[in-house]
Order: structure tokens, then sequence, then C-alpha cells
């Protein structure tokens, strides 16, 4: 479910300089998570998703999930928007996405397929106009997940309104016809792209979604939890030789990275 992120319409991104004033941060301590909880409240009951609550707060279960890592996008130092992401195997599927859509998802897993699954996405109402590009800086966390951990497949959970963003940079398909979503005002569908299918068009449209391995590993990386599912070795040698011979594969430039604080990964 989403709410005051998605753009109207527009395949441009601003480049180079936006980046600077970009910060992805986990949503970790008690002050981070409460005032994320305070932004979603605040998105929904301004979409008219969810009912008012003298809290004041939104949260679930699912955000406290092994398989979950929930971010902050901040810009200039304040939180604009978030995004909580699931990695979905056979060992670990807890997600909303899946009690949701499980008829469809379930069956999947059990033959060893690996979806990355944002979830939250959502943005503060009286901020996201300023910013254009927040959807794309925001949603690009999904993206590079399915680069860390090398999925079968992303997946998104989308009110039918907005099926036509998905479907335009993600090159999604819509997998699942929409489902009233447990204790909001909404309905979604269940939409999908085959990862590696489509990468390579993706990237060639929306070099925003391009990343390097440093800020990939600064994002998920983890002691405990899901692990990136092992690259196909034929795949991995082509890499090293199309390195070793001074060509640069496809989506694998970096962008310019700086060096980042411990809790945070900046452009």
């Amino acid at each position: 479910m989403k709410s005051g992120a998605e753009p109207r319409a527009s395949l441009f991104v601003r480049g180079g300089a936006l980046f600077d004033r970009i910060d992805y941060r986990p949503i970790e301590t008690p002050e981070e998570k409460d005032q994320l909880y305070l932004m979603r409240y605040r998105a929904y009951t301004h979409g008219g998703l969810i009912p008012l609550s003298g809290s004041e707060r939104y949260s679930d279960s699912y955000d406290d999930a092994p398989n979950a890592w929930t971010f902050g996008i901040y810009v200039d130092g304040e939180l604009y928007s978030s995004i909580r992401i699931h990695v979905l195997t056979s060992e670990q599927r807890m997600s909303c996405t899946t009690d949701l859509f499980g008829d469809v998802l379930h069956p999947r897993l059990d033959q060893g397929e690996v979806f990355v699954d944002p979830a939250r996405f959502v943005a503060d109402p009286d901020k996201a106009q300023r910013f254009p590009e927040l959807p794309y800086l925001t949603v690009r966390l999904g993206y590079l997940a399915c680069e860390y951990f090398n999925a079968d497949t992303g997946l998104a959970l989308v009110r039918p309104a907005h099926q036509s963003f998905y479907r335009r940079v993600f090159l999604n398909e819509t997998i699942a016809e929409p489902r009233p979503f447990p204790n909001a005002l909404a309905s979604v569908a269940l939409m999908a792209s085959d990862f590696r299918a489509v990468r390579e068009r993706v990237l060639a449209r929306f070099p925003i979604m391009r990343s390097s391995a440093f800020e990939r590993r600064m994002l998920f990386e983890r002691a405990v939890g899901p692990k990136p599912k092992p690259v196909d070795a034929y795949a991995s040698r082509r890499v090293l030789s199309a390195a070793a011979s001074g060509q640069v594969a496809a989506g694998t430039e970096p962008l310019e990275t700086v060096a980042a604080l411990p809790r945070s990964a900046k452009f």
C-alpha cells in the first residue's frame, strides 16, 4: 500500500548533483520509528486509506520481521519518505504480501524462487510535492535489493490507480487482481517483474537505478538474516572477462559514491 508518493507522469529524473542531498538510513532507534510511524499516519489519513486514531501513529507486525529492512529517505537531513523491503525465500516468508497473496506466492517459494517485496512506500504529504524525483529515489531501494540478493522476481502491491507507474518504470505486470488490504480502506493488486529479464531495459531507461556493490552492501549486509542468492557461475565469468578486457558490463557502472556513515548510505 502506498500513499502520497507516486508521481503524476514524468520520465525525467535530474541527475548528478541531486544525490548530494539524499541519504538512505535504516530506521532503527525508537525516535526514528516514532517519526516514521507519525509520517505514515499523516500520509495514510491524508490519502483516505485509514481512519483517524488517537495515537496518530501507524505501524504493523511486519516492521520487526527478520527478513525486512525499513529505510528512511532523507533530503537535506529531513525525513521525506520511507519504504520497507522484504526478502522472501523458501525459509523466510513473512510479509503482508505473502499473507494476502499466499495462494500465488507460496507455490513459487516452494520451488526456491527469491522475491524482493517492497512495502509501506510512503511520503510526507507536505514535503513530497517539493521533490518530484522522490518516488524514483524511494522505489530505487527495491531495485537495489533485487540486485544485491540476486532476486528472481520483484513484487509490488499496488492500488489500481498507480499500476501504470510500475509498468512504466519496472516493466511490472499484474499477476493477481486487486484484493482488499487488511486494516485499510483500499484494495491492491499484485504486480511482478522477472528481474533478470527486464534489468538492462530498466537501467537503460532509468540510469538512476544503477548502483555500486559498495552501496548495496552498506544498505543490506547483515550478520544474520537473508543472504544473497548465489550468482550463476557462467554469468560471473562473463562479467569478470569483460572487466579484464577493459569493457564494462551494462548496468555495472557505479554511481559516484562518497564515504558513508555507519548507519547511512549517502550518494
